[in-house]
């Protein structure tokens, strides 16, 4: 009998000293509303991705950790995975999957996840980095610019897959981030550039031309933040941009960002895009004001603005209610211009 309570005490101090050591988090984000946009019927949609996630770290010693990161995006009015802008759902692990080490020298992660730039421009951008069209993220903040050139149509924009990241330390309120990847491609259409349809410049299964890199750097002192990004894709498209954000009063949020895309490489026309957004966040007691305007200009085609409002309603810190309205003219599309409304609820877990 002793001994099956010493064993017992024994096997609950290992647990609790494993469990001590690995704490592994499940999280996510369920977003659903209404949705109408010119040339549009009325239809349930999202503001923000939906995500399922599972992360996690283990203390290794010496103040060394190995750490995780899965994320699944999914659709929440039908429960499917993610579907793409050419209407194919994306792969499982849609968000990010990484695997890797951190320490005094900072995080070294392997696998597929938000490049650098990406990450850090979505921080100065009113509608704090919402894939909706009411915001800029996705295209003028970015003067139009995707990481993945030679990814399937529809695939995410902002992500790499076989690539490395390092995230330095924060030093006095500095911080270096960086990202290779490899000349992989991942089974996306021909991308005809200086070529021609018959002898397209990368055709289907081309391999990238040079390994695509991103950095980007940022401070943060107090109410002022300021970034600068730098990053060259698979098919050697490059963008720049500047940025800064300060919280002008406690209630008050100011953000601007200024890009350049040189698509000199695969482009014999319009190779040169110059875009730059203006916004502010307000807030007032649970509510908060967002609203932004920008402009994006292609050498050689008419300039596209876009104006948005959204109002965002807490009511908990974990669910809000929003509204958003934008206004989007100049595109080469048709329409060339478009409204959209949304009205909707996010909830975080």
């Amino acid at each position: 009998m002793k001994k099956s309570l010493l064993a017992a005490a024994l096997l609950g101090a290992f647990a609790g000293a494993a469990h001590a050591q690995t704490s592994v988090q499940i999280y996510g984000n369920l977003d659903a509303g209404i949705v109408k946009r010119t040339g549009q019927s009325l239809n349930i949609g999202k503001r923000a991705a939906n995500t399922l996630g599972f992360k996690g770290t283990e203390e290794l010693g010496n103040g060394l950790k190995a750490l995780f990161q899965l994320e699944i995006r999914y659709e929440p009015d039908t429960g499917t995975l993610e579907v793409g802008g050419n209407g194919v759902q994306r792969q499982l692990f849609q968000g990010q999957s990484r695997v890797g080490l951190q320490g005094d020298f900072g995080m070294l992660r392997i696998g597929r996840g938000l490049t650098p730039y990406h990450e850090t421009i979505g921080a100065f951008e009113p509608f704090h980095a919402l894939p909706s069209p009411s915001g800029f993220y996705t295209d003028l903040s970015v003067a139009g610019y995707t990481s993945q050139p030679l990814d399937p149509s529809g695939a995410s924009h902002n992500r790499w897959s076989n690539a490395v990241w390092y995230n330095s330390p924060i030093v006095s309120g500095f911080q270096l981030n960086t990202a290779i990847a490899t000349k992989e491609n991942t089974g996306g259409a021909a991308v005809i550039g200086r070529g021609t349809a018959a002898a397209p410049q990368y055709p289907v299964g081309a391999e990238a031309s040079a390994n695509p890199f991103s950095v980007s750097a940022t401070y943060n002192n107090g109410p002022a933040a300021f970034m600068a990004g730098y990053e060259r894709n698979a098919i050697e498209s490059k963008v720049w941009s500047i940025g800064a954000s300060v919280n002008a009063t406690p209630e008050l949020k100011l953000m601007g960002t200024y890009s350049k895309q040189d698509q000199e490489h695969n482009r014999i026309l319009n190779a040169d895009t110059k875009s730059w957004v203006l916004g502010a966040n307000y807030s007032m007691g649970p509510g908060k004001f967002l609203a932004g305007y920008g402009q994006k200009d292609t050498d050689g085609l008419q300039k596209v603005k876009q104006f948005s409002l959204g109002y965002e309603y807490s009511l908990s810190k974990r669910t809000y209610l929003y509204v958003d309205a934008s206004r989007k003219k100049g595109m080469s599309a048709v329409p060339s211009t478009v409204n959209h409304y949304d009205v909707g609820i996010n909830h975080s877990f």
